[in-house]
């Protein structure tokens, strides 16, 4: 019995295009119903059914349960990496121009849970060109200005050093073809720059809308109200 990974039962199950399209709904980082991923995928609600079961088992995606209701959301960082992966070799990548032809996804976006896009692109140069991080894209680190510069935006490193998640994964954005800044700290930069308010989710898409302080943020790494 061959001991190698399973990828063929993970492809089959990516590889559907009703069940890629209700994935592709939940790389925005929130759960969703089954009805409103029914209707993503163009099918019956039974059918859709049938299909977040076959995900479910296969540990795509996980029930997150409230009252009487069920949601779903994908399960692991790592599976919204392989999806936006995935992107980069999609069929239509073939044209000559890359990525989304929205220009509000090309421009930010969130990839499950941080910054993509050219936002996503220049927030990661820029913190290196602050040296704030050092190392190539397998294997960044935190400088100690780095360190004192995350204590300072409100970022708890114990904490995020206490999960198993790393803290560091670059993720060769689908758009841009440069690598973004993924990894727990790429998830809580992004979740402290939509609590500020300097980026703000757009309705029905992945996409997110920067404000000017954001864009600041972007070139200074400094948070105005701090």
């Amino acid at each position: 019995m061959s001991e190698h990974p399973d990828i063929a039962t993970v492809a089959s199950l990516m590889g559907n295009p009703t069940r890629a399209d209700m994935l592709m709904m939940l790389m925005d980082g929130t759960a969703h119903t089954a009805t409103e991923l029914a209707m993503e995928g163009g099918v019956a609600p039974s059918t859709a059914s049938n299909h977040l079961a076959q995900l479910e088992s296969g540990g795509l995606v996980t029930i997150v349960k409230q009252g009487r209701h069920r949601y779903f959301r994908i399960t692991s960082p790592e599976v919204a990496s392989a999806m936006e992966d995935l992107l980069i070799i999609s069929p239509k990548m073939s044209r000559p121009r890359s990525g989304p032809n929205d220009e509000r996804l090309r421009r930010a976006r969130m990839c499950y849970d941080h910054l993509a896009g050219e936002a996503g692109v220049r927030l990661l140069e820029n913190l290196r060109e602050h040296k704030l991080i050092t190392g190539d894209d397998g294997s960044l680190h935190l400088t100690p200005t780095g360190e004192a510069w995350c204590k300072r935006i409100g970022i708890d490193l114990n904490a995020l050093r206490g999960i198993r998640r790393p803290l560091f994964r670059c993720c060769l954005d689908w758009s841009e073809r440069r690598m973004h800044l993924a990894g727990s700290i790429g998830a809580a930069l992004c979740s402290r720059l939509l609590d500020m308010g300097y980026v703000r989710r757009e309705p029905d898409s992945r996409a997110l809308a920067i404000s000017p302080r954001g864009h600041r943020f972007l070139e200074t790494l400094d948070l105005e109200d701090q």
